[in-house]
């Protein structure tokens, strides 16, 4: 094969690990929106829980965690992030249910913008976290009918993201592959699980209820999940992380479209701001640590997640 038929491979195999990514970013807010449908009947704590259950009856049998021989150094940081997978999603669903799906997802992108920004401590970063609060404020523009605690919900789902972003720097250290996150994410269900009980039982949801946060499980975390891990063999990790910059914009288009939620000018604006400030403080980490950043960022259930 000549250089220029390995470059035009290369190519081929560039735009595909795009095109996979965007379908996995896509899956993921669709995922979210769907499990919406069903906050009406069940609530958004009824949907995270059914969702927690899909996520691990579909990742366990595919990663085949090996719970038996972690150690103590190794579960406790497991244990903690399955406390943050329900604590993310729940926050997350909660926002949604409140303030809407594009502007919960965005206010959420700041966990990781934020991770991102103390990784760099340099003068760019600055001025990106500036730009990042102005995009806030724009959003959230207090005024009496502002909700805030639906946006306290949001942010406490950025908190959550940072969080994830941490915990899996550390458990990518102490467990293979993606063991660790795999085993949390049965951890969670588990936890969740008398939820799921007692909201079938309580609410006796309808097929297409249960539909709806089924859809969630399966389009926001295994999808995204395996698709992630597609993306990644053909596209260098700054650029993923690039991509998935646009979860923003995919919630509001998404919620504009399929949930009729509408977002004023300002707020545009604002959801524009936070995403270029990510962009750029992406583009300004060394190659170490976008590449690593952007790995951690990645995740069955971390991904609106």
């Amino acid at each position: 094969m000549t250089i220029g038929q390995e470059a035009a491979v290369a190519r081929g195999h560039r735009a595909s690990g795009i095109a996979v990514a965007m379908v996995g970013a896509l899956s993921n807010q669709l995922g979210a929106a769907s499990g919406s449908l069903a906050f009406p009947v069940i609530g958004p704590i009824g949907v995270v829980a059914i969702r927690q259950l899909v996520a691990a009856v579909i990742l366990l049998p595919l990663v085949r965690p090996r719970v038996w021989t972690l150690k103590r150094s190794q579960w406790w940081p497991v244990l903690l992030l399955a406390v943050v997978f329900g604590t993310m999603n729940l926050s997350l669903y909660s926002s949604i249910d409140r303030i809407g799906l594009g502007l919960a997802v965005t206010l959420e992108f700041l966990g990781p913008l934020a991770v991102a920004l103390m990784s760099s401590r340099t003068r760019i970063s600055a001025i990106c976290a500036l730009i990042a609060g102005v995009g806030v404020v724009a959003i959230t523009r207090p005024q009496p009918s502002t909700d805030y605690l639906g946006m306290g919900m949001g942010l406490l789902a950025a908190c959550s993201w940072a969080a994830y972003i941490l915990l899996n720097k550390t458990i990518g250290t102490r467990i293979p592959g993606v063991q660790g996150t795999a085993t949390a994410t049965g951890v969670s269900a588990v936890l969740f699980l008398p939820i799921t009980v007692w909201a079938l039982i309580e609410y006796q949801p309808g097929s297409f209820t249960i539909l709806c946060a089924v859809g969630a499980g399966v389009l926001a975390s295994a999808i995204p999940f395996v698709a992630d891990l597609i993306a990644l063999r053909s596209v260098a990790t700054g650029l993923f992380g690039i991509l998935m910059s646009l979860h923003p914009v995919l919630a509001a288009l998404i919620g504009f479209v399929l949930l009729s939620e509408t977002l004023g000018v300002v707020q545009w604006l604002g959801l524009v701001l936070i995403v270029v400030a990510n962009i750029t403080a992406l583009l300004q980490q060394p190659a170490p640590a976008r590449r690593t950043g952007t790995v951690e960022r990645c995740g069955p259930t971390g991904t609106v997640s």
